[in-house]
């Protein structure tokens, strides 16, 4: 998910009052779009951000004690 989808599923979902949508990438240190290899034609670059969100996102279910 990008910026411009993070910014419409409030409204497709109706809100998000509690603040769930995020970005993969906004659980990292560098927080942003996961890069899209349909622009790009790199998928090694997609593949790290998608390895580096996970990663943190784990990292933060940990940190919660959600996991």
């Amino acid at each position: 998910m990008d910026d411009l989808n993070k910014k419409w599923m409030p409204k497709r979902l109706g809100g998000d009052p509690e603040g769930k949508i995020s970005l993969l990438l906004d659980y990292t240190d560098n927080p942003r779009s996961v890069a899209d290899p349909w622009y790009t034609s790199n998928f090694d670059i997609t593949y790290n951000d998608v390895v580096e969100g996970c990663t943190a996102f784990l990292n933060y279910l940990r940190d919660k004690g959600l996991i």
